[in-house]
């Protein structure tokens, strides 16, 4: 059987770092490149085994005395509608989300940048310059997807796409089993609804409407606020010594 350079793909140790999530801890990542023909292969591969990407690097943490971070995926069919969830999905219900190529604009930057000011000013993407953005959206050799989110208009009904503003913006790779939601912002001027809960709605009517069973939206962080939305969605499966089992 002839076998290509991605059945033996590279892995490398990152320096520790300080962790983002949890105060006076350290990080290590294990990371390998996505690039060639295989990427797309690989990258499912990879998710699976609890990876993520950015841009043509996939990577999961490697902390030797820490496993806080877990990999967690939702369950699209058997997707539990609460109360608060079902609210907030009604009112998105004049929202429309556009799929479009893996392509930047200025105006996704110029919302990305107002969004790392109100929500994340002290992280460490404020730092990029529009190149940087640029890169982070279109330096992929795997499917993947930008989601523009605007209002609809007269004729969203035949074009898909909504006018106005834009609202917010979704880059979402496309699996064999799912959505693996990679990067999204929003406008944080957005009064009246959870706009990232909205979005994350709005990837499991997708992904049902695709005939895909999950929807992967990265780590959940045990002890750290930041990622405590993500178990609001459920059912949803977690990554542990033993596969992907039911939280």
């Amino acid at each position: 059987m002839t076998r290509h350079p991605t059945d033996h793909p590279q892995f490398y140790l990152t320096a520790p770092a300080p962790c983002p999530y949890l105060e006076g801890r350290q990080e290590r990542k294990v990371f390998t490149h996505l690039i060639g023909q295989h990427a797309p292969a690989l990258n499912d591969v990879l998710t699976h085994g609890g990876f993520r990407r950015s841009q043509n690097i996939a990577y999961r943490p490697a902390c030797e005395d820490c496993r806080a971070c877990v990999s967690v995926r939702v369950c699209v069919d058997d997707f539990q509608w609460t109360k608060s969830l079902k609210r907030q999905w009604k009112l998105g219900g004049d929202i429309v989300g556009a799929r479009l190529p893996a392509a930047p604009s200025a105006e996704q930057y110029d919302l990305f940048r107002s969004y790392l000011t109100s929500r994340h000013e002290d992280g460490g993407m404020t730092e990029m310059s529009v190149l940087d953005y640029a890169m982070m959206i279109e330096d992929t050799h795997v499917e993947t997807m930008v989601l523009e989110y605007r209002r609809k208009g007269t004729d969203s009904f035949l074009t898909g796409t909504g006018d106005g503003p834009l609202m917010g913006v979704a880059l979402t790779d496309q699996l064999a089993d799912g959505l693996s939601m990679v990067y999204s912002f929003y406008d944080p001027e957005i009064k009246g609804i959870g706009f990232g809960t909205f979005m994350i709605l709005d990837h499991i009517m997708r992904a049902r409407q695709m005939g895909l069973p999950y929807v992967y939206l990265g780590y959940w962080v045990d002890g750290s606020q930041k990622m405590a939305y993500k178990a609001r969605f459920q059912p949803q499966e977690h990554l542990g010594p033993n596969g992907w089992v039911e939280a």
